[in-house]
């Protein structure tokens, strides 16, 4: 994991004072792994960083110190400290940003040390390990060393675009949106169709006639077309098998699909483009309720992409890197 900036800079521009948690260091048995991170302001927050009662105690410390752009680091043993029956320790950065002190990007990480004299000459271990993640050629996970605090600066690349918000659209985009290293983008035809309150990093296009968005979207993201209308839906799914894309699924019983495959035959897809589209989609045995379908789809979703996320990771506890 890592940093999303983009996202850090949006709610410090909306709320003004933001802290900003990040798990840095765990032992034993622990809720979350190392660089996971949730951003917390006077009236909300996004993300989680698990734990119930050490989640609880670290937002309520870092609303308390909104008023001082400040950062600290906070060691908590969670069996003693918390009851937590998990029984692992846990190393907390948690840092307060403002417009005046966002963080700067050198090589794609953000290096600084964490505590009241925040500067200061980078230490020899965070020198070498960066050096021997670069020369080596991986990926560097977050993680504090020495009190300095190491994270890749990540933006999302996983591109999901969700055509329709009804019932299970919405449910979808519940249940998608606080997904790590994804973008969404929400399509209807009007803005009355979707809710009132849409999450603040979904993307929503509105289009009378969604069909010619199929163009704007990026080679390599997946569809889930779900809208309202099956004629609309037929038209999705002719559009994208015109150009490329990573992924579609279309929501629909088998019989549905049997006419659809008749249909694009005609209009001269061969058998090989066709199947790129899955139908039906998500699990029927979990069910038909808006929020079973949508577990169903993100379960399949997150098998699907689990191989984009096994990056190689960094053992700092085997000592093995040169300058």
């Amino acid at each position: 994991m890592g940093i999303n900036l983009e996202q850090l800079k949006n709610c410090v521009a909306t709320y003004g004072s933001v802290a900003r948690i990040v798990i840095g260091e765990v032992k034993g048995s622990v809720p979350r792994d190392e660089g996971t991170s949730m951003l917390v302001w006077s009236s909300g927050q996004s993300g989680t960083i698990g734990g119930g009662a050490l989640e609880f105690h670290a937002v309520n410390a870092a609303r308390q110190a909104l008023s001082k752009a400040k950062s600290w680091i906070s060691s908590h043993p969670l069996g003693p400290e918390l009851g937590q029956c998990c029984g692992g320790f846990v190393k907390l950065v948690t840092e307060i940003y403002t417009r005046d002190n966002i963080p700067l990007v050198q090589s794609g990480l953000i290096v600084r040390r964490i505590g009241e004299n925040n500067l200061g000459q980078v230490p020899l271990s965070v020198s070498r390990l960066i050096a021997s993640a670069r020369n080596q050629g991986l990926f560097l996970e977050a993680q504090l060393i020495d009190d300095w605090m190491v994270e890749p600066v990540i933006n999302p690349n996983l591109d999901l675009w969700i055509w329709g918000a009804g019932h299970v659209g919405r449910a979808l985009v519940e249940t998608f949106q606080n997904l790590p290293n994804l973008h969404i983008t929400w399509i209807d035809t009007s803005h009355e169709r979707f809710p009132r309150d849409v999450p603040e990093d979904v993307d929503v296009l509105m289009s009378t006639k969604p069909v010619n968005l199929v163009k704007y979207a990026s080679p390599d993201a997946e569809h889930l077309i779900l809208t309202y209308s099956h004629a609309l839906d037929f038209e999705l799914c002719h559009a994208l098998l015109s150009v490329k894309f990573s992924w579609a699924g279309l929501i629909g019983s088998k019989t549905k699909w049997l006419r659809f495959c008749g249909r694009l035959k005609e209009l001269g897809h061969y058998d090989s483009q066709i199947r790129q589209i899955t139908c039906p989609i998500g699990r029927p045995e979990f069910g038909k309720h808006p929020h079973q379908i949508a577990i169903g789809v993100a379960a399949d979703f997150l098998v699907r992409n689990s191989a984009i996320n096994d990056v190689r990771k960094i053992d700092i506890e085997q000592n093995t890197y040169t300058v």
